[in-house]
């Protein structure tokens, strides 16, 4: 996860994103840079989270 998509999840979280809301959150940011590649491939594909019992970013 780039740098930039980190600070994205503080920022959110520092204006009271939800726990769901930050989940989707880190889903899309994932997706995007393990799956999709940048829109290179896995078009349409979705991520979702399930059953998260613990996920922590540190910068």
């Amino acid at each position: 996860m780039a740098p930039q998509d980190a600070a994205g999840l503080f920022d959110a979280q520092d204006v009271g994103a939800n726990e769901q809301q930050l989940r989707d959150l880190a889903a899309e940011v994932l997706g995007e840079v393990s799956f999709r590649d940048g829109g290179c491939r896995a078009t349409g594909l979705e991520v979702e989270f399930t059953d998260v019992e613990h996920l922590e970013f540190d910068l």
